[in-house]
Order: structure tokens, then C-alpha cells, then sequence
């Protein structure tokens, strides 16, 4: 019988990974505006969902809680510098770099809860994470330039998830008051850009105005299946999972859209490959080293 929770979380970074298709298709829309929608119709589409699930009752406790709105006003803006960069980044042909900075993602994650949290990093956490470094160093020799589309992906993308952990809301109810705080500013910027005869919503064919609803479901849809298979499976699997999303937006870089990705470069992303490799591998012998001696116990 199949696992449901690894069928949700396999698809959830499935379509994670395929979203450089769907951003490609609106890349005649400036990318800010794309951003806009996006968070306009994720906040449609996930508050449908939850009005249907009837799943409300959290909104009540956010006025004895303050600073839990303030923490979300933070995770909001790191969430729409995170979109931003990777919808710009896609539509100006530069979807290698930003599956390389999820792909370093990981590793970022190990950085910030030593430095921010102080947890200890193992031997072979230090070994991947220099190994990781020398390919960002590499790169950087090799683009004459840091690769900063994927440290910003990267860097925001675990800013957001320490932040995420240490919040009090569940990814759903989380992400739902997120697209709250988001939806005034984004659709004040709409209904400008229309007014001003430079939105791309009201010129647009109803084909590409279909598209830009799209993007909500496009977003929520991963996060809710998402949030359905990390309650049924492992940590460690979610992890060893990320990796889907991050390799098939590398091969849509190289394979459809045909993005130059020279010998010199794979060379640098071998050094992130065989880190995360060092990662995953020290990850899943830990988990299990844990889980036998707890057994003894």
C-alpha cells in the first residue's frame, strides 16, 4: 500500500520543482507585478480552503498576541524578497542559479542554528559545509561575480524557516496570516499599476489574466500538501525529499530552456552536490544511530 504522506510530500516538491514552468509563461508580466498577484490570489485560495475546513478559530487568539503578529510581519517580508528574487530570476534565464541556491539551502539551515540557535554541528556537518563553501568560492571565481541570486534564495529562505520554527502558528494558519499581511500592500500596487495604464491584469488576454489567478493555487497547493506529509513522515525523509524540487528546476535550466551550464560551472556544483551528499548521509546514520539507542533504552 502506498505511503500517503510520501506520495503528498513527493509531489509537493514535484510541483515546487516544475514552477519555473509556470513562471516562464508569465514572463511578458514584470516580475513585481507577478509577485503582487501571487500573493493576492494565495490569499484567496488558501482562506477558501480554510473556510472550508473550518479552521478559523485561531484568528480569534492573534488579538491577545501581538507579537505574534509582528513575528509574521518579519516572515512576510523574507517570504516576498524569497518569491520576488525567484520569479526575476527565472524570467530573466537564470533558473541554474536558483536551483543552486536551494540546493545550498540545507546547508544554510545547519549555519543559522549554530550561529542563532547554538546547536552543535557534527564533524561531517563542518565537512559539508566547507565543501559547500569552496563551491560557492568556485562559482564566484567562475561567474566573476558572487552567485547572489542563490545566496539571497538561499540566506531568506532559511531566515524564513528559523523564524517559521519558532513561531507559534502551524504552516497553514501561518501561512494564511502571512498572505493576510501581504494582500493590502500587493493589491494597493495592482490597483495602481492598473490606474496608471501599467498593469498588466487589464491589458492582459484572458489567457495570461487565467495565468496570474494561477498563481495562487500554484503556491498553495504545494504548502498544503506539503503541510499533509510532514505530519505522516520522518524528518529525515522530508529531508532527503527537498532535494526533488531544487534538481528538476536545474533540469529545466539546462534541458528546456537551455541556460549555459559549462564544465567550469558543473565543477561548482559538484562541490554543492557532494556536500549534500556528505549531509544527507551523516543525517540518516545519525537519525538512525538516535533511533536504536532509544530502542535499547
Amino acid at each position: 500500500m502506498i505511503n500517503r504522506g510520501l506520495l503528498f510530500g513527493v509531489l509537493a516538491y514535484f510541483l515546487w520543482g516544475l514552477l519555473p514552468l509556470f513562471w516562464k509563461s508569465l514572463q511578458d508580466v514584470p516580475a513585481f507585478q507577478i509577485l503582487c498577484h501571487r500573493m493576492v490570489w494565495s490569499l484567496v485560495c488558501v482562506w477558501f480552503f480554510l473556510i472550508f475546513r473550518k479552521q478559523g478559530s485561531w484568528i480569534g487568539r492573534l488579538q491577545k498576541a501581538p507579537g505574534t503578529v509582528l513575528l509574521f510581519m518579519a516572515t512576510s517580508v523574507i517570504l516576498a524578497v524569497n518569491w520576488g528574487t525567484y520569479i526575476w530570476a527565472v524570467n530573466h534565464n537564470h533558473i541554474i542559479e536558483s536551483s543552486l541556491g536551494y540546493f545550498i539551502n540545507p546547508l544554510m539551515n545547519v549555519l543559522l542554528g549554530v550561529f542563532i540557535l547554538k546547536e552543535k554541528m557534527r564533524r561531517w556537518q563542518w565537512i559539508a559545509v566547507c565543501v559547500a563553501a569552496l563551491g560557492v568560492l568556485y562559482l564566484t571565481v567562475e561567474y566573476g561575480r558572487l552567485p547572489w541570486i542563490a545566496l539571497i534564495l538561499a540566506t531568506s529562505f532559511a531566515c524564513y524557516g528559523l523564524l517559521r520554527k519558532i513561531a507559534p502558528l502551524g504552516a497553514l494558519e501561518g501561512f494564511s496570516l502571512e498572505t493576510v499581511l501581504l494582500f493590502i500592500p500587493s493589491l494597493g500596487l495592482i490597483l495602481f499599476f492598473e490606474f496608471s495604464g501599467t498593469g498588466a491584469f487589464s491589458h492582459a488576454p484572458i489567457t495570461l489574466k487565467g495565468l496570474l489567478i494561477l498563481s495562487g493555487p500554484a503556491t498553495a497547493l504545494p504548502l498544503l500538501l506539503f503541510s499533509a506529509a510532514a505530519r505522516r513522515i520522518r524528518l529525515s525523509t522530508v529531508g532527503i525529499l527537498q532535494y526533488i524540487a531544487p534538481t528538476l528546476q536545474f533540469l529545466i535550466g539546462v534541458w528546456i530552456y537551455a541556460e549555459p551550464f559549462s564544465r567550469s560551472r558543473l565543477i561548482g556544483f559538484l562541490f554543492i552536490w557532494i556536500a549534500l551528499i556528505i549531509y544527507t548521509v551523516d543525517g540518516w546514520r545519525f537519525f538512525h544511530v538516535r533511533r536504536n539507542s532509544m530502542q535499547i533504552r
